[in-house]
This record gives C-alpha cells, sequence and structure tokens, in this order.
C-alpha cells in the first residue's frame, strides 16, 4: 500500500452466518450477506455464489453484486458489483490472487484463502479510493481469490474419471 492508499480495512467474516463486514478509518462500511436458510457451500467463505441469496450495502446504501458460477475457467470465478455508478470486477489472475478492476482498469490484487484475512497489493499508479479499497476487500473476503487455470482443472475433471 502506498501512502496515497486508504486503509487498513478490518475484515470480520462469519462463514456460518454468511455475512462480511469490512470498516476502518475513513472507509465506507460495507456488508455482504447471505440469505436464506440453505446449508451455505463450505468452499465458499460467505457459502453460496447465487446473487439471488446475496445482499451487498456500502455505507448503508444498497448496492448490486453478482457473482459468476464458479466453474471450469480461472473467468468464471469473477465477482462483480456496482456501487453507485462504479463497476468492479474481482477476477483471478493466478492461483492465489486476483485483480481488482474499477470500471475495466485494474487497480490491484488481492490474496485471500477464504479465513477473512485479504493482503492487498495496490497499484501505485491509480488513485485508489476508500470505496475502492473496502469493496475490494469484501468480495475478495467473501469469495476467496485465485483459481487454477482451465486445462489444469479439466485434467483433474478427467482423472477423477479414469478408473
Amino acid at each position: 500500500m502506498n501512502e496515497n492508499t486508504p486503509g487498513p480495512a478490518r475484515v470480520r467474516l462469519d462463514h456460518r452466518a454468511g455475512v462480511v463486514e469490512v470498516s476502518g478509518s475513513g472507509l465506507p462500511r460495507v456488508r455482504l450477506a447471505r440469505t436464506g436458510d440453505e446449508k451455505p457451500d463450505e468452499h465458499i467463505p460467505i457459502g453460496t455464489r447465487d446473487r439471488a441469496r446475496l445482499t451487498l450495502t456500502v455505507d448503508g446504501e444498497p448496492a448490486r453484486i453478482t457473482p459468476a458460477k464458479g466453474r471450469l475457467s480461472r473467468r468464471s470465478y469473477r465477482v462483480d458489483a456496482r456501487v453507485g455508478g462504479t463497476r468492479y470486477r474481482l477476477v483471478p489472475c493466478s492461483y492465489g490472487e486476483s485483480r481488482l478492476l474499477r470500471n475495466g482498469r485494474g487497480i490491484g490484487e488481492l490474496d485471500s484463502s477464504g479465513d477473512g484475512k485479504v493482503i492487498d497489493d495496490w497499484d501505485g499508479t491509480a488513485q485508489v479510493s476508500a470505496q475502492d479499497v473496502a469493496v475490494g476487500t469484501a468480495l475478495a473476503a467473501a469469495f476467496g481469490t485465485g483459481a487454477a487455470p482451465w486445462w489444469e482443472t479439466a485434467l483433474d475433471v478427467l482423472s477423477e474419471l479414469i478408473p
């Protein structure tokens, strides 16, 4: 984090309740919550990728969250959010990290293994706002980061099918 980047963010993840909350000095409060009483998916920190079962608020204002299904390709693990007029996308870029884009431009990389801890590496040339930090941190904590490349995932599936 450079001296112009807001933060640090504090994260509270409750997998059982399906809630991620991000706060911090100068940061807007972000809350991402799972709704419904279906059993949570143990592989997803927030417990689901079903957008109909998720709510997102930033400083108390509703925002839109649209996670992809999370199948074969890295891109299928992307998570999109719209906060006011700003579009965010968190998309895996390596095994452990995901890139955060704001309105289509990369502004940093985040690393979270699903335990509520998020390591951030903000682009020193981007003007990273407090909202960027809070929303990006919440997305990384809620869905985890990183993914294997599609070809490796396909090989794993094939190897499971061969006796």
